[in-house]
């Protein structure tokens, strides 16, 4: 019996690669222009009985005080790397290797891809697949379009998704309207959005805010959300 060519035998696992590759650039491209219908985490939670509330804006239709707040608090080299902050992360391996409290070194490039294309956890698959996409949507969307899907589809409060509805259910207005004090209060609860109040918040919250809304300055002054709204 002869043996096949090792060339046919890859063919299949090539053509599977192929499909694989197509259908992950396709997805990115697309959502370079249209919304994110919903995301993992939307359908766990809604499926958890959390209820779903999610409505899209275009960044032109959201304040700009929130974007300087969510880099102020989340990421203040945004517009300057290219998806990795490698001195964030550096910084937080250091934190966690001397026991202190657990932080990670993830930046809005790669929150957003995970958001976006991921299911939620902390394995090591996801997280490599977290830093392909976050390359992906680097280059093939551009910091805007990666802003404003970020803030579209960030988690608020249970069941709370994007800057517009979390502006309503917090304070009763429309995202384009928050004041700069509002903006650097939903800013200083997205590290734990399930549990922290942004309309009421306790004094973990309303310090973290003030250092939010202070920082915010630099960021207007340094011009380091140019890349946005320059």
């Amino acid at each position: 019996m002869t043996k096949q060519p090792r060339t046919r035998k890859r063919r299949p696992i090539l053509t599977v690669v192929t499909i694989l590759v197509g259908l992950v650039l396709g997805s990115v491209a697309i959502h370079r222009l249209v919304p994110p219908p919903l995301t993992f985490l939307m359908v766990t939670r809604a499926v958890e009985g959390e209820g779903l509330s999610y409505r899209w804006k275009p960044l032109d239709d959201i304040s700009p005080r929130l974007v300087e707040a969510v880099i102020a608090a989340e990421d203040a080299r945004f517009c300057s790397h290219r998806g990795f902050d490698l001195e964030a992360i550096e910084k937080a391996l250091r934190t966690n290797e001397k026991g202190g409290r657990l932080r990670g070194g993830s930046t809005i490039s790669q929150q957003t891809a995970k958001n976006v294309f991921l299911w939620p956890g902390r394995d090591w698959v996801r997280k490599g697949f977290e830093a392909g996409y976050t390359v992906l949507i680097e280059t093939l969307w551009g910091k805007r379009r990666v802003m404003e899907v970020y803030l579209n589809v960030a988690e608020w409060a249970p069941g709370v998704y994007g800057a517009e509805a979390a502006a309503r259910h917090w304070f009763g207005k429309s995202a384009a309207d928050l004041s700069p004090r509002e903006a650097a209060r939903l800013a200083a609860i997205l590290p734990s959005p399930r549990r922290y109040d942004a309309a009421s918040p306790g004094p973990y919250i309303r310090r973290r805010a003030a250092r939010v809304q202070a920082a915010m300055g630099t960021v207007r002054a340094d011009g380091l959300a140019a890349c946005v709204l320059g």
